[in-house]
């Protein structure tokens, strides 16, 4: 039996996870995917809103600014890239500044800091590529850049080095309440805890529904995205969005914190809760919009496409806290965005409140750092010569593209929630993740987990589930 079994591995999830794991409490955390952010979490825009975009007095307003605000802190703690790059927001008609003024005023209520209008001549000088046709920004300095795949898997670490296990391939079928205990069956066991935390992304209204009277309708709501190489970046300095819509911010035009430019993402709603293809339209979507606000993009760059969900709840806002008819279950639903940026505020939000209702002690021996994978890159050209010197693996280039060593592949996969997959290697070290898209490094990293796994080549997979690469060998032998 469990103090606290949450569903979900996502970045909401993991936060929840590494807040409770201050307390003294047996925690449990459920994941149907083979590892840590699988879903949602691994596909979006990347970036910490500052804060002026949700309606004053929402749960979305609240907990950006506050996640914003606890962003350098916490990503020092455990050793995630951030970055406060700073947003723009673009109208391409003088008639539109109003609209970008009512933006400020709402961000100043929210408690954002530094909000100001720029006007175009400005603006060229902040962004020499910024569209012919745009006329003004809202100037937004406290927005910011970050890795979602280092975050997720950071806050997942952290808890598990205090004390939180996780279960995963693991997906739940069933909740209920007996005894006055929590029931989740899944779909190889039972598992019982005092208390429950719903943040099953586009699943989690299925979820509070079996529960609670008060029904939840969540509607996945699709984006595309594509990705441009890094010898462009720098096209763009800040995040620039587009004045918002009711589906949105529109496609946005962003440095990543790896030195790539991002472009998305689309708004389509499904009713499928993986659908996750791109589509063609969709990619010519995104790059005709961002030609609004940013002109000449280098599309030939583009090295990759992805599509993300977002769970979208039909009030359009965040569903926090226990659900009112179901004692001890507490929802983390509709987190869409600004849900990456709210993530910290909202895991410790969570925490609380689990930990005054079941009166948990604090953890005396509770560790807050964490150290990421070591970066060769990063060393001098002596402590890099040293330290392969002690560890060879580290003078092997894996993956050419990102310079990734073996080294790194075999630190992703020993450590706390260890990879397992070539998807799982990728979001640790970016083994994968350049120009070629691991066309050159695939069989060396599947050649690593399998001695590291101590599995055979046909157990590799790309992502877990059926996604194996080899299906067979074509002969025997050595």
């Amino acid at each position: 039996m469990y103090d606290v079994i949450i569903i979900g591995a996502g970045v909401i999830g993991c936060a929840v996870a590494r807040y409770l794991s201050a307390y003294d409490a047996d925690v449990l955390v459920l994941e149907k995917n083979e590892d840590v952010c699988a879903g949602t979490s691994k596909a979006n825009s990347a970036i910490v809103h500052s804060g002026y975009d949700a309606e004053n007095g929402t749960l979305k307003a609240r907990f950006n600014v506050e996640g914003n605000c606890m962003m350098d802190e916490l990503c020092r703690e455990l050793d995630v890239p951030f970055e406060r790059i700073g947003s723009l927001t673009v109208c391409t008609d003088e008639g539109d500044i109003p609209a970008l003024e009512e933006l400020r005023q709402r961000g100043i209520n929210n408690g954002v800091e530094g909000l100001r209008i720029v006007r175009r001549d400005e603006l060229l000088s902040m962004e020499p590529n910024i569209g012919d046709d745009v006329a003004a920004a809202l100037y937004a300095p406290t927005a910011g850049i970050i890795c979602p795949f280092k975050l997720t898997i950071a806050l997942g670490e952290n808890a598990a080095v205090n004390g939180a296990q996780f279960k995963f391939d693991t997906e739940v079928k069933k909740v209920y309440r007996e005894g006055g205990l929590w029931h989740i069956v899944t779909d190889d066991a039972e598992y019982t805890s005092r208390a429950v935390v719903n943040a099953a992304g586009v699943y989690s209204d299925i979820f509070n529904n079996m529960v609670s009277t008060r029904k939840l309708n969540i509607t996945p709501r699709r984006g595309d995205y594509i990705l441009l190489d890094r010898s462009v970046g720098g096209y763009v300095r800040h995040t620039i969005f587009q004045l918002p819509t009711k589906l949105g911010k529109g496609v946005l035009v962003t440095p990543t914190v790896h030195g790539n430019t991002i472009v998305g993402p689309t708004a389509y709603d499904t009713e499928d809760r993986e659908e996750t293809a791109t589509s063609a339209d969709g990619i010519d979507s995104v790059i005709a919009k961002s030609a609004i606000s940013v002109k000449g993009l280098p599309t030939r760059q583009v090295i990759t496409s992805f599509a993300g969900l977002r769970a979208h709840e039909d009030g359009g806002e965040f569903v926090l806290g226990e659900a009112e008819d179901a004692e001890d279950f507490y929802n983390c639903a509709g987190i869409e965005s600004p849900g990456l940026s709210a993530a910290p505020a909202i895991g410790k939000y969570t925490a609380r409140l689990i930990k005054d209702r079941l009166q948990l002690g604090e953890k005396a021996d509770f560790i807050k750092e964490r150290k990421d994978i070591l970066d060769p890159s990063a060393l001098s050209i002596e402590e890099r010569n040293e330290l392969i010197r002690r560890e060879p693996a580290y003078g092997t280039i894996v993956c050419r593209c990102e310079s990734v060593t073996e080294g790194e592949i075999l630190d992703a996969i020993r450590r706390p929630l260890g990879a397992r997959s070539l998807d799982g290697v990728k979001r640790r070290t970016r083994a994968g993740m350049g120009r070629c898209q691991a066309g050159f490094c695939s069989p060396k990293v599947m050649e690593i987990l399998r001695r590291e796994l101590g599995v055979e080549l046909t157990d590799i997979t790309k992502s877990g589930g059926g996604s194996y690469i080899v299906s067979s060998r074509t002969k025997d032998g050595d």
